[in-house]
């Protein structure tokens, strides 16, 4: 993920559009794209979520949750002391079991990455080959009111500082407003600002704000529009705006990668964020993920659950699993 690159300014995507990335030909794309079976995709992922799971597969499924965690911190009285605590549960969640896994990422305001790379010290690294990243929010997160100038400015600092991911949030006023030339460059832009001075680029997630967006019409057009500029993974929420991150949400972004991947050949990620704070909610993602684009995307580079709380749930469902009953809340450290 860390070495991942791109084309310079999406030629794909001037292919796929069949002319330059303009309101009117984004336009005629985005609104060619065929319309969202509300009802039918409420039941879907209604249906998938009812799925059980054996004991067995559970213990590899709370280990794989871990796995595949942002632990995020994104308040404004965030401290260096915060940040080099959270980065201590990221590297050893459950301090009575070593062979708890570490989680994916640490994700942080732009200001603090220093201090998550200095507290992970050589374990700051590729989570796929069992590193931690360390991912910023940037682009005026959570709202995105700020000139391209500041958001590029943002994206290039928490980069140069050492973040592996950038998480940046579209416009979505302008995203409602039709807008759509105006947003696929923001993105595209932002993926420059994401290269380092070695040629490879950061991560780059893209976050629509379902919550914002009204419409399943309009999270399917904006996940294209991300992906087409440039994104890396889209991203459903800042988890500042409720509704954040719903199944039948996260089901229909796993749809667009799905139809991008049968188009193209080229894997997106996914990440929900926000609201997803129990292992049995987390399982259904898990087994959305898997029936929709395959067990292969169920590793870092390509499915994260963006959350504060969720670790805790998944560690005492984990101590349960091998000591036959529940500790009590005090047995996991607080966030």
């Amino acid at each position: 993920m860390s070495g991942s690159s791109i084309v310079t300014l999406p030629e794909r995507a001037v292919e796929l559009l069949g002319g330059q990335p303009d309101d009117t030909t984004l336009r005629r794309y985005l609104h060619g794209l065929p319309g969202v079976d509300a009802v039918g995709l409420e039941q879907r992922a209604a249906g998938l979520g009812t799925r059980s799971i054996k004991t067995t597969s559970k213990a590899w499924a709370l280990d794989k949750i871990i796995q595949l965690i942002d632990l995020t911190t994104l308040e404004g009285a965030d401290t260096p002391g915060k940040v080099r605590s959270l980065v201590a549960k990221a590297l050893n969640p459950d301090a009575s079991d070593p062979t708890t896994p570490r989680v994916a990422a640490v994700c942080v305001y732009g200001d603090m990455v220093p201090y998550a790379v200095e507290a992970l010290g050589s374990a700051h690294g590729d989570p796929d080959d069992g590193g931690v990243s360390v991912a910023a929010v940037a682009t005026a997160f959570p709202s995105g009111r700020a000139s391209l100038e500041i958001k590029l400015a943002d994206t290039a600092d928490a980069v140069a500082h050492g973040a592996d991911e950038i998480d940046m949030v579209i416009d979505r006023g302008a995203f409602l407003a039709g807008r759509y030339g105006l947003v696929f460059d923001q993105i595209a832009r932002v993926k420059q600002a994401c290269r380092r001075e070695d040629g490879t680029y950061a991560s780059l997630k893209v976050i629509l704000e379902t919550g914002e967006l009204n419409t399943y019409d309009n999270i399917k057009r904006a996940s294209w529009l991300s992906i087409l500029a440039g994104g890396d993974f889209i991203k459903t929420s800042t988890g500042k705006v409720q509704p954040a991150a719903t199944l039948p949400t996260t089901l229909l972004m796993l749809e667009v990668v799905r139809d991008w991947h049968r188009a193209t050949g080229e894997k997106v990620g996914v990440k929900p964020a926000g609201g997803i704070r129990t292992s049995k909610d987390a399982i259904k993602y898990l087994v959305t993920v898997a029936e929709t684009v395959g067990e292969e995307w169920l590793q870092p580079h390509l499915f994260r659950y963006g959350a504060s709380s969720l670790l805790n749930d998944v560690l005492l469902q984990r101590q349960k699993l091998s000591s036959g009953h529940y500790s009590g809340a005090d047995y996991v450290t607080i966030d």
